[in-house]
């Protein structure tokens, strides 16, 4: 009798300064598969393609990430290719917030894991909460306090 076979999902993300728009990212890709395997951007990317530096080191992030209960397998990204990272994982289902559904890279994309049997699985991205928000917030209070007290 042939056993079920083990359903692996991918996601990749910054994480930084993590809240529970991330958790609710990793929770509902791990109820979707057997083994879920996150890719934490390295600083060096994300400087790269956002043109910032994370507030919080790729070292602690992959720690904070690895701490999740939802989390099976955690490796830096420093590759944003997607095709290149299946070529090495062989994942079945990828994980994207689904602010990036029906751009032209994901389109592109669904077309590429769609010929080798990927399932692109779009999360509800959390508008009340980003990391970006939280570092706006960060910068209004900290700025905000100091041009207050001149």
């Amino acid at each position: 009798m042939a056993t079920p076979k083990t359903i692996v999902g991918y996601t990749t993300g910054v994480f930084d300064m993590f809240h529970i728009g991330h958790l609710h990212l990793l929770e509902y890709a791990r109820n979707r598969c057997d083994h879920l395997i996150v890719a934490v951007t390295t600083d060096r990317l994300c400087l790269e393609r956002k043109r910032k530096v994370p507030i919080i080191t790729e070292r602690e992030r992959v720690e904070i990430v690895k701490s999740v209960r939802y989390v099976d397998e955690v490796l830096l990204e420093d590759d944003p290719d997607k095709i290149c990272a299946w070529n090495a994982l062989k994942f079945d289902i990828i994980f994207k917030g689904d602010d990036w559904r029906g751009t032209p890279s994901w389109v592109s994309l669904e077309a590429e894991f769609a010929r080798r049997n990927v399932k692109v699985e779009y999360v509800k991205y959390t508008n009340h909460i980003s990391s970006t928000m939280l570092r706006l917030m960060l910068a209004d209070r900290v700025y905000g306090e100091h041009e207050q007290k001149k």
